[in-house]
């Protein structure tokens, strides 16, 4: 049986070799989130009035120069993002 703590950061979840992360792509970030590609970006812009500093971010999915390559999203991250926003909107209700 697998089992993870919520207490560790995803680098020290990685190190942990029965930990298995499973990778998000856009398509299910829009999906998991109900937004846009452009509110993702958004979010992820520190100019932009929709940013949100606690919003998961991306990292490669491979070295390519001019950082063109394919992104994913961490899904413990996101499902942490959700349960903080779920948190929040019930706390300060």
């Amino acid at each position: 049986m697998e089992t993870t703590s919520t207490s560790n950061t995803p680098a020290q979840q990685a190190a942990n070799p029965s930990y298995h992360a499973r990778i998000l792509r856009r398509k299910q970030i829009e999906e998991a989130f109900g937004i846009s590609r452009s509110t993702i970006y958004a979010r992820l812009d520190p100019k932009s009035k929709q940013y949100d500093p606690d919003f998961p971010k991306p990292f490669p999915l491979s070295k390519t120069s001019g950082g063109t390559g394919a992104i994913g999203w961490l899904e413990s991250e996101c499902q942490a993002y959700i349960a903080h926003l779920v948190t929040t909107s019930r706390t300060s209700a």
